[in-house]
């Protein structure tokens, strides 16, 4: 087991699967409620877990060697995830999952699109044909009626 718990594929497909049950389960638990109260509590659940694993793994020192780039980056980066969340649940609270969570994964167009204009990674050709797949795929499913 030591070997699938390095590999990057293994922790893709389980972000995958809880990406999957995170949709379902908002759906129903936004129901009735209004988006923004139900994205609070997600995140505190969300901020409760990881302060968790933190203290029970004792990483808790480790946000002390942070540098300022990566705290400034950090930053960023959960201001961009608390504004996909907000409109992710806003979206829920309007469509059906089925429909909202393929054009939520159009990130994964956008990431490939990012990481090759921003951060000098490339893709092949059939990387390319993966990423137009996918995004016709996520177009499809969530334009069919």
């Amino acid at each position: 087991m030591g070997p699938l718990l390095e590999s990057w594929r293994f922790w893709a497909l389980l972000a995958a699967a809880f990406a999957a049950m995170t949709a379902i389960l908002a759906k129903v638990g936004v129901t009735g409620i209004p988006s923004d109260a139900a994205t609070f509590v997600r995140t505190v659940v969300v901020l409760l877990l990881t302060g968790a694993i933190l203290a029970a793994t004792g990483q808790v020192q480790g946000l002390g060697s942070l540098s300022g780039r990566s705290l400034v980056f950090l930053i960023l980066s959960g201001l961009a995830t608390g504004a996909s969340w907000l409109c992710y649940f806003r979206a829920l609270s309007l469509g059906d999952a089925a429909r909202v969570a393929p054009i939520d994964k159009l990130s994964v167009v956008l990431v490939a699109l990012f990481g090759v204009l921003f951060l000098g990674e490339s893709l092949s050709l059939p990387g390319w044909l993966g990423v137009g797949l996918i995004a016709a795929g996520a177009m499809l499913v969530a334009s069919a009626g």
